[in-house]
């Protein structure tokens, strides 16, 4: 168990991430904002939108498809072609040139997906069984499409989408990646004994559902370095119709498994005001840097962070209406309100209102 003199530390101490010096201990939480332009390629305006927030000790990018299957959502950027490598490029620059560090979040939704996104065809699951509720599709809001179940002989080709994405962030310049195993996708329905229903090798016990999140670690690992790699977790998520026997059973020995792989960090939806909370007995498996995220605000941050309980903590919703959040926070200046109805673009590519239109404190 890594103790870093708990007690001389605050949000605003630096912290070291894998050689990589942070300024402070927040981090801008990945957050879809749904303004990627044709062929998926991030806003050019989100170059100014990320380069705004690099007060934050690092960013964590909106989550980015690896390839065509992993879309979900309309107007959700991409890290499989050419193009989209070269946008992320300019948004990595401007994040570097303001003085902050970025990681770009590898995303493959699963069932949370419409047919529309995929041809007419069925996405994919580990087990063919639907999610309730809509995704937004270029025709509105539609429900997710029952999906498919993925034959073994296909989930090596996604595994290779995710070692391709990871060498794109590389190539886009990237501080390092996340990938995206929470909030009910994909990985997280292999994850998961309510969405894997599976009787081969990847479903059943829980050493066969984690069999292929690992192998995408591993994918991931390779282009990276386990140290520039972290893995978003969310045990007590609910939403997209997720549901396990036993959460802290198959939770504990994911983490067991990230922390052997020595990954550089997990990022743990868990909820600032829950009853029961998974933080403390994660935070005793793994060795590496622990971000816990969900509703915190400076008080309870503060909190985490002096009992050391997480070594960095993740911010939304804040960041977005306050993209000077950590300044903020230190001189005691008011937080701005977030705006919910512009969180998504209304229109194709959207605009600066309510994304780059929010200032700094006087």
């Amino acid at each position: 168990m890594n103790f870093h003199h708990a007690q001389a530390n605050t949000l605003f101490s630096p912290y070291e991430l894998s050689l990589i010096k942070l300024k402070n201990r927040f981090v801008m939480s990945p957050m879809t904002r749904s303004r990627a332009v044709e062929g998926r390629v991030p806003n050019p305006l989100a170059a100014d939108y990320y380069a705004q927030r690099a007060g934050a000790g690092l960013i964590i990018t909106e989550a980015t498809q690896v390839s065509p299957q992993g879309v979900g959502y309309v107007r959700t950027p991409g890290i499989h072609s050419q193009e989209q490598v070269e946008g992320w490029k300019k948004i990595t620059s401007a994040v570097h040139k303001a003085g902050g560090k970025i990681f770009l979040q590898l995303w493959h939704v699963g069932r949370i997906s419409h047919s529309d996104f995929h041809g007419g065809k069925p996405p994919v699951a580990p087990s063919a069984i639907a999610a309730e509720g809509q995704t937004w599709t270029e025709a509105g809001q539609k429900e997710y499409s029952k999906p498919r179940a993925l034959e073994v002989s296909e989930l090596p080709g996604i595994v290779e989408d995710f070692r391709r994405a990871a060498q794109n962030a590389k190539e886009a310049g990237f501080d390092g990646v996340e990938i995206h195993g929470a909030n009910g996708y994909l990985l997280d329905q292999f994850t998961q004994d309510g969405t894997n229903k599976r009787t081969d090798n990847y479903g059943g016990s829980i050493a066969n559902r984690l069999r292929f999140p690992l192998e995408v670690v591993d994918a991931v690992v390779s282009v990276w370095g386990a140290d520039r790699v972290g893995y978003r977790l969310s045990p007590y998520f609910t939403g997209h119709s997720m549901s396990d026997s036993n959460p802290i059973a198959t939770f504990s020995q994911l983490v067991d498994e990230l922390n052997q792989r020595k990954l550089g960090y997990i990022h743990v939806v868990d909820s600032a005001t829950a009853s029961e909370r998974i933080t403390p007995l994660l935070r005793e498996l793994f060795d590496g840097t622990y971000i816990v995220a969900e509703g915190f605000d400076l008080d309870s941050a503060t909190d985490a962070i002096a009992r050391d309980e997480a070594d960095l903590v993740a911010f939304g919703k804040p960041f977005i209406s306050n993209p000077d959040l950590p300044e903020r926070y230190r001189n005691d200046k008011p937080l701005a309100e977030w705006d919910a109805s512009t969180f998504y673009a209304a229109g194709p590519g959207g605009d600066a209102q309510g994304y780059t239109d929010y200032p700094n404190a006087a």
